[in-house]
């Protein structure tokens, strides 16, 4: 993700949050028992959880209809409120939408997205397809905490989103976090789209989609490294407050935060 003036658009997760390898990985964590039936407790059901929308179609422009049965989106949807079911949302650049990622589908554009150098030197995933399905099928065989997409925008796919729980995450352990915490790793995937606010745009998007959707989620969290100064620009320009410096296993970041009682001012 970029400002309207960087080069490129990308905030990856190096080898902490959410990531596919790293002795921190999220899908290593396992849920504390006060922490389940929380989760348990204070869900709301489907009929109460705020929605707002019809339910839409999640296949991109192009895509292929069939679906593997380890590609599926999570069904449960629990840790992240049903996010496949979220729908789409209108931004100024369009109809955007948070569409899950499948393997099957979706495995050679996000590989090729983690080839371009811009993207490589912060999300560290560049090589064979191999080493991208690894990292994607690490998060969709797990508990749901850490869900990857496709960012759609009228249509088209433009970049890959992680949305994840920040509070279930080993970043947890480096920042005062608070229940339902929600983080963002993403980037824009073509050349031609970066540079020109759309990675911003598409941020705030995302951030308030996952304000909107949860309703327990009182906050969005990034964490961007303090030398991606494209990256930490748009987190500013998308309405997240610079919160703190955190060190974090490989890297020194920028703790970002989109506040739910500040989002419709900033």
């Amino acid at each position: 993700m970029s400002h309207t003036e960087a080069s490129a658009e990308t905030d990856g997760p190096d080898s902490t949050p959410s990531g596919g390898g790293g002795v921190e990985d999220t899908l290593e964590l396992r849920l504390p028992g006060e922490l389940v039936a929380l989760s348990g407790q204070d869900r709301p059901s489907r009929a109460e959880a705020p929605t707002g929308r019809e339910p839409q179609d999640t296949t991109p422009h192009g895509a292929s209809g069939g679906q593997n049965p380890r590609d599926r989106p999570f069904p449960r949807g629990d840790l992240l409120d049903a996010l496949a079911e979220w729908g789409a949302v209108a931004t100024p650049a369009g109809r955007f939408q948070l569409v899950p990622v499948r393997i099957d589908r979706d495995l050679q554009l996000v590989s090729r997205w983690m080839n371009d150098p811009a993207v490589a030197a912060f999300w560290e995933l560049a090589g064979p397809e191999s080493v991208t399905e690894h990292h994607l099928g690490g998060q969709l065989a797990g508990d749901g905490r850490s869900i990857p997409c496709l960012g759609v925008l009228d249509g088209v796919p433009k970049g890959y989103f992680e949305i994840y729980r920040a509070d279930l995450d080993p970043l947890a352990r480096h920042y005062p976090a608070r229940p339902h915490d929600t983080g963002i790793h993403l980037l824009i995937g073509g050349v031609a789209d970066r540079g020109r606010g759309l990675g911003t745009a598409l941020l705030r998007a995302a951030a308030d989609h996952v304000l909107d959707h949860r309703p327990h989620c009182a906050r969005v969290v990034a964490e961007p490294d303090l030398r991606n100064t494209p990256s930490v620009s748009a987190f500013l320009s998308a309405g997240f407050r610079f919160s703190a410096e955190v060190d974090l296993p490989d890297k020194r970041a920028a703790l970002m935060v989109r506040d739910r009682a500040l989002s419709k001012v900033l």
